[in-house]
């Protein structure tokens, strides 16, 4: 039972943090957003573990966009999978544990590489290319949105995802001493 509220109690205060991040830094454009977020994606899978990691990385998306922090609801699922991917990945070949550099290092710019290469295909490719004329036919996107969506989708997204998860692999460690206490 402990070991449940716990795993509750992180996801929770995790996935809150980087909703209240993502508000807070909306202002300050989508590299430092996308470095806060994904700086919190990666604290939490290397800290709290992967289905907290996956949690936090399935649900921020949509309450992004409850709270209007992500406009555009055909990218949620997008964001989704990125993020998942990232988690996963980092979790994959990091490790919670892992104190070997050179895996951290592996396993970062990986996640990140991984992430990047999942939105930009299913925003640029999908979304933008297979469903552009039904999306454009239905009104459910304008024809700016379908050039605007790759560029935002493209290379930010590594950008962000590496500053972030380098960002984690330095406050990891200090996280998790204080945690042990």
């Amino acid at each position: 039972m402990r070991r449940k509220i716990r795993w509750i109690t992180e996801t929770a205060v995790m996935l809150a943090l980087l909703v209240t991040l993502q508000a807070l830094t909306k202002p300050l454009g989508q590299l430092v957003t996308g470095s806060f977020v994904n700086a919190v994606l990666a604290v939490t899978v290397l800290v709290a573990g992967l289905y907290s990691g996956i949690t936090v990385a399935v649900i921020s998306p949509v309450l992004a966009y409850l709270l209007g922090i992500a406009p555009q609801i055909l990218t949620v699922p997008a964001i989704m999978v990125g993020n998942t991917v990232f988690v996963v990945l980092l979790y994959s070949i990091a490790g919670r544990s892992s104190k070997k550099i050179v895996r951290q290092v592996i396993g970062w710019v990986s996640a990140a590489a991984a992430k990047f290469a999942a939105m930009y295909a299913i925003v640029a490719w999908l979304i933008c290319g297979v469903f552009a004329e039904g999306l454009l036919t239905s009104g459910a996107m304008k024809p700016p949105m379908l050039t605007a969506l790759p560029a935002t989708f493209s290379w930010p997204q590594l950008f962000t995802a590496l500053v972030g998860g380098g960002v984690a692999l330095l406050i990891t460690p200090v996280l998790r001493k204080a945690l042990r206490k």
